[in-house]
């Protein structure tokens, strides 16, 4: 998978506000997207955790090779970047 920097810009406004994620696997590579809460309740519904995360992938894939999504070894790697993906800003509380 090759990126450049026009490529990424046009990533960028394509989806204004998210991050963008490379993730790679030996010469294979993908990059997501930040989720949002549509994303993130669309993929709540699925019971099976491992097709909750190819719902996931699915839903924030922006570009990158086809095999990390059907080659079992290199989707495993992924998911285990999905984390990571998925992070949240931590909150802070303060009781008034």
């Amino acid at each position: 998978m090759q990126l450049n920097e026009k490529l990424i810009k046009q990533y960028k406004e394509k989806y204004p506000g998210k991050d963008l994620f490379q993730i790679t696997v030996g010469d294979k590579g993908c990059v997501l997207r930040s989720p949002g809460r549509q994303d993130l309740s669309y993929a709540s519904v699925v019971k099976d955790p491992m097709k909750m995360n190819e719902v996931l992938v699915n839903q924030l894939w922006v570009t990158g090779d086809e095999e990390m999504k059907t080659d079992a070894s290199l989707f495993m790697a992924l998911c285990n970047k999905l984390e990571e993906v998925l992070k949240v800003k931590e909150a802070e509380i303060k009781k008034l």
